[in-house]
């Protein structure tokens, strides 16, 4: 049973403003329209944070590594979503975070982590820093005696499958990834969202708990390929591209260092098989099947589809 103090006190929910499928925009979109008050927190203001406020959502500037920042931010909020994307001061936001969070004596704080922790543990780990990071901070996040939810997605339908995806099948029909034979089972935001707004309404059950989310299916490039043939009309093939070309080309696209490592990492991973796996953690929480890839290439159909110019019109 959801206890008063979730629609008389702000939930927090960090990473608010997000990019492409973030996961703490509709985290805050969907705790709204469920009659929640949300303290969204951003790094900046610009026209995302504007769209939140427009939403409903009290909008608070910060960072997570800011002591002050984060006593502001966790103030009155009894219920924390924290989660950060790829950077090199992920353990340093985490235990920054934790530390305010356990002196406001909050009741509950949901975790984003990743589903490779699961595979990690004192003597086994990944070559990827941000792995570890990952791994530290669950560690940290346990001796801190917190009310802690951790949340462990596997790869996500949003990067690989539509950031870094689109502009080959856009531009050549061909899905260009280093990703090898290896089969995997990509999750989307939305997904991740919903089980994590479903944590956050009524987080007493879920206290201790640990839950590996993956998406409809788990299948190599080669099935995915086939997919997108399917949902977009044409024909695309996957072509498994070198790593290191494609890395190169994250790194002249300004990419950090920190962030190319850990995505090379992962396309190695999945060659070995490591993100060949299922659970059933998602349907559990949310009573809700994840999005499929065929549904999740229709929905962004405009972004994997070449727009006509104008000479192409037909005379």
């Amino acid at each position: 049973m959801t206890t008063q103090s979730s629609h008389t006190s702000p939930i927090l929910v960090t990473g608010a403003a997000g990019a492409v499928g973030s996961i703490g925009r509709n985290v805050t979109e969907m705790l709204l329209a469920k009659g929640h008050k949300v303290r969204a927190l951003v790094r900046r203001e610009d026209e995302r944070a504007e769209a939140l406020r427009q939403l409903g959502a009290e909008v608070m500037q910060g960072d997570l590594t800011d002591l002050t920042a984060m006593h502001r931010a966790i103030e009155g909020c009894p219920r924390v979503y924290f989660g950060m994307s790829v950077s090199a001061d992920y353990l340093t936001a985490t235990v920054n975070t934790a530390a305010v969070a356990r002196h406001h004596g909050v009741e509950a704080f949901v975790n984003m982590s990743q589903m490779t922790v699961t595979q990690m543990s004192i003597s086994e780990s990944t070559d990827s820093p941000q792995h570890k990071l990952h791994w530290l901070a669950e560690q940290a996040l346990c001796w801190s005696g917190l009310p802690v939810v951790t949340m462990r997605p596997t790869v996500f339908l949003d990067g690989f499958f539509r950031l870094f995806a689109a502009p080959g099948v856009r531009d050549a029909d061909e899905l260009a990834l280093p990703m090898g034979r290896g089969k995997t089972s990509p999750i989307s935001a939305v997904d991740v969202a919903r089980a994590v707004s479903v944590v956050l309404e009524d987080p007493a059950p879920h206290i201790g708990k640990i839950y590996n989310l993956t998406g409809f299916e788990s299948a190599d490039l080669e099935h995915y390929a086939r997919v997108f043939s399917e949902a977009l009309g044409r024909s695309i093939r996957y072509r498994d591209v070198p790593l290191s070309g494609w890395s190169e080309k994250l790194l002249g696209a300004g990419v950090p260092a920190h962030v190319v490592k850990h995505l090379s990492v992962m396309t190695e991973l999945n060659k070995q098989g490591r993100y060949d796996r299922m659970t059933e953690d998602l349907f559990d929480l949310t009573g809700q099947k994840p999005i499929s890839m065929y549904d999740f290439v229709k929905l962004h159909a405009a972004e994997f589809t070449r727009r006509k110019r104008v000479h192409d019109t037909p005379k």
